[in-house]
């Protein structure tokens, strides 16, 4: 275990880059590492098997800290809880973040089951479907021009440790999804048949558009199906976050009954 480092300079260079990482939504393209603040992040990226390459504790953090996240890091560090609150994105600051760099970024890949976001820009429904695609056994989230960023630090908490379980490719064109070699799904509140009439294909890609203006003209015209979601109380439409859920649960589920 690395004895930690005390720093009580706010000018301290890490302290520096790690308000950037934790408060500016796209620092980690540019840094190569990500913020994660709090134990259930930090511990779901052990839980992965994944190290850290920095620990930064408070000093109380540091004292109660059990064995395995005192461990964990490469290099640890001590602030005040003044510089780690002025660091924190939290209304109340964690005792402990890790920063953990990226793997290298990689393409699309076949015959994967995927989840699409098309310009989704809410970074609360960004991480939720995250989560919902790592529950329901998708390997991997493909985010087009235009989508929130899905490392930002908003993303990566509403993720809740999800992005550890899957692949993530940002900056991804139409075409590139023909490279997928899956079935393109599309949900719509007017055509198709009712998701839970529907036998689903395994493995697929389920593509989720915009929360105002939905999937794009021109990935329209790559859809193989369009499925719609009863909804018998008569709303409109569901939040894509919600949405995704439901189709992606259908998914997993018509995949165990499958066999697949």
């Amino acid at each position: 275990m690395n004895p930690p480092d005390l720093i009580t300079s706010r000018d301290n260079p890490l302290l520096k880059r790690l308000r950037l990482l934790a408060q500016d939504s796209t620092a980690y393209r540019k840094q190569g590492q990500v913020w994660l603040e709090g134990d259930h992040l930090c511990r779901a990226l052990l839980a992965r098997g994944h190290r850290p390459a920095i620990a930064l504790f408070t000093e109380r953090g540091w004292s109660t800290a059990p064995f395995d996240l005192r461990q964990a890091a490469e290099k640890n560090h001590l602030v005040p809880d003044a510089l780690m609150a002025d660091i924190s994105g939290l209304e109340s600051h964690a005792g402990v973040g890790f920063v953990w760099t990226l793997p290298p970024a990689v393409p699309p890949r076949a015959r994967v089951g995927a989840v699409v976001l098309d310009r989704l820009q809410d970074a609360g429904n960004v991480g939720s479907i995250l989560r919902s695609a790592a529950a329901f056994g998708f390997g991997q989230v493909l985010a087009l021009k235009g989508t929130a960023a899905l490392w930002s630090p908003k993303v990566v908490r509403a993720g809740m440790g999800a992005h550890f379980a899957l692949t993530l490719v940002e900056g991804v064109a139409p075409d590139d999804l023909a490279g997928l070699d899956l079935p393109l799904i599309m949900t719509s509140s007017h055509q198709g048949d009712y998701l839970h009439e529907t036998k689903l294909p395994w493995p697929c890609a389920w593509v989720l558009g915009h929360e105002g203006q939905g999937v794009g003209r021109e990935l329209e015209q790559r859809a193989d199906r369009w499925v719609r979601i009863a909804q018998p109380g008569g709303e409109e439409s569901l939040n894509v976050a919600a949405a995704a859920a439901i189709c992606l649960h259908a998914s997993a589920t018509s995949r165990a009954h499958s066999g697949a």
